[in-house]
């Protein structure tokens, strides 16, 4: 007896190790979910919103290296899937997407819920088909996992709501070949960029997460050519730890130490990064980039030698046409910068650090209510998860502070939204992580505005059981939409929120739920919330007011941000 096309695709899942499918059940999903339903390696994950379910198989095939899946069914089902697959579309990672159709017979009829998937997903996919016939599996769920696995991105795979349950006229096994090619420049531009580097007195390194997996060639490069190496957030994971090159962050969350790197080096050398924001960048340098993708070469800086290929086989090719560099002031000053503000961040981060300050501004700050420095918070959780925890974090403060106050020592593992900058991300991909990893510590930097935007899967993580730990910044603030208002010279408007006693809401759904108000408690919150079984929402009340002064703050910021609270002050007083 042929196999229909629901078991087609499900079959082949399961060969391809997927060990979950995330959506949200419904008519034109039920072939595949029932045949989901017979297989004892792939489990149904059950959302609430199709986003956190595109987030969560994301989530997963950036943690994995493989392809993650999820399903929406028709119309408005595969809708909601936009966004979670355009934040793995941006870090670019596979992710099959599997959506619903009305019956074939009643497609381009302006049928009820009919939405024309092949061009909604247009912007997002690297493949996307609507399947027609059963005799075109398994060829089209070949060409659709060779697609996202081959370009790294979302392939999307339209399935009519009359064809799951039919059966195929020949069947066969799907076959997939999914071995990545390594690439390195020929011999001549490897040299010319070697010329370069050597001819300089100063180079400096930015480092990006495509130059992960060759954390032993960056580091050798490093250390010939005694430059400080600049890391971009997604390079945090793997470069971090046991690197005595390393400065940290630069940007809009970095440091003066790595800021100071780049614009005082006369070389700069990209390896792994498509680092986005040009103001950062030094201007009127020699610049050699690295990068798997020809596409990236020049298009954030201008570059001297470009060289497309896989960062570690390109560095094995370069490292021995390098010469030592004679003189390492150009790192020694880089990182005694760096401990400087390292430190000056331990000070921010401890919860007594305002009964220091003299004595009328700390008369000032208590005045105020109660409030906990997010550092704290960030490094408090530093010093209590596992260090084999993985981290995700929401787009704005709650990565701030995440990229400032936790380490990514041992195995720990970070993911978001780094690329797409999406709100409500942190959650939904803890629930895949944790799913991916069940016996490892999984951590969700949330802020307030994230969390809320996709509360209702906190009952998917009831649901399954999942011990995931969400660290709230409850600051009841768009605290980077403040922060951008403020130092544009605009008064605070419309980052207000509302919030729920998110630990309230917690208990309520049968999760543990701890709040903290009182800086003196943080610290055993923390390490209360890490040690009680099972998934906790920890709930602190974070000083709103706190900011995140940028590695290269400009004059124009410092104008805006005094004219903003004038404004602000005037505002409250009824002026």
């Amino acid at each position: 007896m042929a196999r229909t096309v629901a078991h087609v695709i499900v079959d082949a899942l399961e060969e391809l190790g997927v060990r979950h499918v995330f959506g949200v059940v419904g008519d034109a999903l039920n072939p595949m979910t029932d045949a989901i339903r017979t297989k004892e390696g792939l489990s149904w994950i059950g959302c609430r919103h199709e986003e956190a379910a595109a987030f969560a198989a994301g989530a997963q095939s950036q943690l994995s290296g493989t392809i993650g899946v999820c399903m929406g069914t028709v119309g408005p089902g595969s809708v909601h899937l936009l966004n979670g697959l355009y934040d793995a579309a941006k870090s670019r990672t596979p992710v099959l997407a599997i959506c619903g159709q009305v019956p074939l017979a009643e497609i381009g009829s302006e049928y009820f819920q009919e939405v024309d998937n092949d061009l909604l997903f247009r912007d997002v996919a690297v493949y996307r088909a609507t399947v027609t016939s059963p005799d075109q599996m398994p060829r089209m769920l070949e060409s659709a996992v060779r697609g996202a696995v081959g370009h790294g991105g979302v392939a999307v795979l339209t399935v009519p709501g009359d064809l799951g349950d039919q059966e195929l006229g020949e069947d066969r096994p799907a076959r997939f070949a999914l071995d990545r090619p390594v690439t390195r420049p020929d011999d001549p531009a490897l040299v010319e960029a070697a010329e370069l580097l050597n001819s300089a007195s100063r180079v400096t390194l930015l480092v990006g997460r495509g130059a992960r997996d060759a954390r032993t060639e960056v580091l050798r490069t490093a250390e010939l050519l005694a430059a400080p190496m600049v890391l971009t957030l997604k390079a945090k994971e793997g470069f971090e730890e046991d690197n005595a090159f390393q400065v940290g962050q630069t940007g809009l969350i970095g440091n003066p130490a790595a800021a100071h790197a780049l614009d005082k080096g006369d070389a700069l050398l990209m390896l792994g990064t498509d680092f986005p924001y040009r103001d950062w960048y030094p201007k009127d340098r020699k610049v050699v980039q690295i990068d798997a993708r020809e596409e990236h070469l020049g298009r954030r800086v201008p570059v001297t030698v470009g060289l497309a290929g896989d960062v570690g086989a390109t560095l094995r090719g370069l490292l021995p046409l390098l010469k030592a560099a004679p003189d390492r002031a150009h790192l020694d000053d880089a990182r005694d910068r760096f401990a400087h503000w390292q430190e000056g961040q331990r000070r921010l981060a401890d919860p007594g650090h305002e009964t220091r300050l003299p004595g009328k501004l700390r008369a000032v700050l208590d005045n105020r209510d109660h409030e906990i420095r997010p550092e704290a918070l960030a490094a408090a959780v530093d010093a209590y998860a596992d260090q084999d925890a993985v981290f995700t974090s929401d787009t704005g403060m709650a990565t701030v502070w995440l990229s400032r106050f936790v380490t990514m020592s041992g195995t720990r593992r970070l993911i978001g939204s780094y690329n797409l900058g999406s709100m409500a991300n942190a959650m939904p991909q803890a629930l895949g992580a944790q799913l991916w990893a069940p016996d490892r510590q999984i951590v969700a930097f949330c802020g307030d505005g994230g969390l809320s935007m996709l509360l209702g899967d906190l009952m998917t993580i009831k649901t399954y059981r999942l011990p995931v730990k969400l660290v709230v910044f409850d600051n009841r603030r768009l605290g980077m939409v403040k922060l951008e208002q403020e130092q544009a010279g605009l008064p605070e408007f419309g980052t207000e929120l509302d919030n729920p006693d998110f630990a309230a809401v917690a208990t309520a759904l049968g999760i543990t739920g701890i709040r903290v108000s009182d800086p003196a408690e943080l610290h055993e919150s923390v390490r209360r919330a890490f040690d009680t079984p099972g998934p906790v929402v920890l709930d602190v009340l974070t000083n709103p007011e706190e900011m995140a002064v940028p590695g290269k703050p400009t004059v124009a910021q410092g104008w805006g941000f005094a004219i903003a609270k004038v404004r602000e002050m005037l505002s409250s007083n009824g002026s």
